[in-house]
């Protein structure tokens, strides 16, 4: 898809450049009196933790914004593989995945050894990420990536929509009702600010999240701290549209120049618009980079300079920015002391970057908001809806905290390589790093920049590592790596990752081993009576009577054998749903003959196994298919009946 020829407009590609109009701000409306869910800014955290609390009718969630209305252009661009698989859970991916810049290949640029005040292209190389995932890491406008997200929350069965225009002035959390999970602890005083008035709204919660970024005021009213430093170095962003002869203008590009400094160049959607990293200077001690006396057209200038002799002639700058190079994380995720010595159930949480800072050139910063509250939106809807333990809420802190200590340690050894000037924390003496160090960083950290490799650890929802050489493929911890099998009704190739959507549902997924399924006595049969019928059964057990049998845990079988039929499986397997009685189809698999799962998994074929999969997509763990007493004893851990 092209746009922006003739200038960059915001709003839905799928309406062409001439038509395009920004995404509406919705009117102005009062504050509710009282909630379940506060979620306090309209930033990538914000809005997956809202685009998942859309979905439960029975949950009251607001989310408020500083801002007037919706995003319209700048901050983040890209979107790992992992983001496109949280979008697909939100039935989002293939829009997105089409209107963004498929990011495939690295250019990397050095000083001409024959003429050092030259640049020139060193090699490309295919990008380290490819193959990490059904999708491959985009490129689009962060502002395109919220008005899908927005779209699907007024879609949606609460039909929620932020209120713009809000300023947090306190945040109060009641010590004495904290603990008291029907209590509404959280006091969230706002002042409203639109034509006709400026006045103060409060609001009472059950829990609040604050998402509201680097200089986020939840955090500042829960006496949060930051911890990290600053390197001192100040760079430039742009999004331009430009005329050039630079030949990589459509390939991410690391530039070093001999004196100059460095540019990162990342082509972005609509086939014209790229986005520039360009180099500053040092800054002085407790200096900020807002106070930098510079305009768009320094950015540019320093741009051309680095990349001579190729002509940079920029037509339009759609946004721009100046910012400093840190990394910060805080100190505690939650309003419980560090380490919760006492077990205490937290009711007020921080996320993205109002809890993780640091420099936007790896597009870490979009990639670990959006999955820090993927994580803890589903705890969240379990808790309020009585389905889980509230102490599952701690895990959140757990879990998150590590993977933005990860982050921040990653940013500061990238932002280190890319940059050719010394830094405060640099030793000058130490020779400069080359576009060969940067390749070799990526290589190595390509699963995390991917966000596919990360994982959390062991814990009652992270559990069953005894049992992973069932499953080599699906390490506990991490990401569900779909794959496809072929649906048994009709079929059709499915991506089993593509089933676990954001509806909060436990997946289980029973992998046949090599004795038939048509056996009475095979222990799939065997686990599949079990689960239907014993009285200790996870899914009998905690299955609201009247509900269908899936809604809590869903169950999906993948079979080795193939020429199986659908009716030749127990009711179970296709079962009778909905208020109508009709039958599912889509629950049972055999594997690809081309594309085996199991040898793509590394599943014990002799064995088999169960592998289950949590609401936000990470393996919660892995089982032998006669372990039923195990399965049983994992679920009582943490939920309700």
């Amino acid at each position: 898809m092209q746009y922006h020829l003739n200038g960059f407009k915001p709003g839905n590609y799928e309406i062409p450049d001439a038509a395009r109009e920004p995404y509406a701000v919705p009117p102005m409306q009062d504050l509710p009196k009282e909630v379940d869910v506060l979620i306090v800014g309209c930033g990538p955290a914000g809005l997956a933790m809202a685009r998942q609390l859309s979905e439960f009718a029975d949950i009251k969630t607001c989310i408020v914004e500083q801002k007037p209305g919706p995003m319209l252009f700048g901050q983040a661009d890209g979107i790992s593989c992992r983001t496109m698989e949280i979008m697909e859970a939100f039935n989002s991916s293939e829009m997105l995945a089409k209107e963004c810049y498929q990011l495939r290949q690295n250019a990397f640029w050095e000083p001409d050894t024959e003429n050092p005040a030259n640049i020139k292209r060193t090699h490309k190389v295919t990008d380290a990420r490819l193959g990490l995932s059904e999708f491959v890491h985009g490129v689009v406008n962060q502002a395109r990536l919220h008005e899908i997200l927005l779209d699907g929350m007024e879609k949606s069965v609460t039909h929620l929509v932020p209120h713009y225009g809000r300023r947090l002035l306190e945040l109060d959390v009641d010590e004495s009702l904290s603990q008291d999970l029907n209590a509404h602890p959280i006091t969230a005083t706002f002042e409203r600010n639109d034509e006709q008035s400026a006045r103060v709204e409060t609001i009472k919660a059950r829990y609040v999240v604050g998402c509201d970024g680097a200089r986020s005021a939840v955090r500042r009213n829960l006496n949060i701290a930051l911890e990290g430093d600053s390197a001192n170095k100040a760079w430039g962003v742009m999004d331009v549209l430009l005329v050039t002869d630079y030949p990589d203008i459509r390939v991410k590009s690391f530039i070093q120049s001999r004196e100059n400094g460095a540019v990162m160049l990342i082509p972005r959607e609509g086939g014209y618009l790229c986005r520039l990293y360009v180099e500053l200077d040092l800054l002085d001690k407790d200096q900020r980079a807002s106070t930098l006396d510079l305009t768009a057209d320094d950015i540019i200038a320093k741009a051309q300079t680095i990349m001579h002799p190729y002509k940079v002639d920029v037509k339009e700058v759609a946004w721009w920015s100046i910012y400093e190079v840190g990394q910060r994380v805080a100190e505690r995720f939650d309003d419980t002391p560090v380490g919760n010595p006492d077990g205490l159930i937290p009711r007020a949480f921080v996320a993205g970057d109002a809890c993780h800072t640091h420099s936007p050139k790896g597009g870490w910063g979009l990639n670990t908001s959006l999955p820090d509250t993927f994580n803890l939106g589903w705890k969240l809807a379990a808790v309020l809806q009585g389905k889980s333990d509230p102490k599952l809420l701690q895990t959140y802190a757990t879990e998150r905290r590590k993977v933005a200590q990860m982050l921040i340690d990653a940013d500061r050894q990238m932002s280190a390589l890319v940059a050719t000037k010394p830094t405060a924390n640099k030793d000058d003496s130490k020779p400069k790093t080359t576009t060969a160090d940067i390749e070799k960083f990526i290589a190595r950290q390509n699963g995390f920049i991917a966000g596919t490799s990360i994982g959390y650890d062991a814990s009652y929802i992270a559990t069953g590592q005894d049992n992973q050489s069932l499953a080599t493929g699906y390490p506990i911890g991490q990401r569900f790596h779909s794959a496809e099998a072929v649906r048994l009704a009709d079929g059709c190739p499915v991506h089993l990752g593509h089933l676990v959507k954001a509806d909060g549902r436990w997946r289980i997924f029973v992998f046949g081993n090599k004795q038939s399924p048509l056996d009475g006595n095979s222990d799939v049969r065997k686990l599949v009576e079990f689960l239907e019928q014993a009285d200790h059964s996870p899914v009998k057990k905690y299955t609201p009577a009247g509900d269908d049998i899936d809604s809590v845990i869903d169950v999906y079988t993948v079979f080795q054998q193939r020429g199986l039929a659908i009716e030749e499986m127990p009711d179970y397997l296709w079962p009778v749903k909905g208020k109508l009685g009709l039958r599912d189809y889509e629950k049972v698999f055999e594997a690809d003959e081309a594309k085996d799962i199991f040898d793509m998994r590394g599943i014990d074929r002799e064995q088999g196994c169960m592998v289950v999969v949590r609401p936000d997509q990470h393996i919660a763990n892995i089982l032998p298919l006669t372990a039923h007493e195990e399965l049983s004893a994992f679920f009582d851990e943490f939920m309700l009946g």
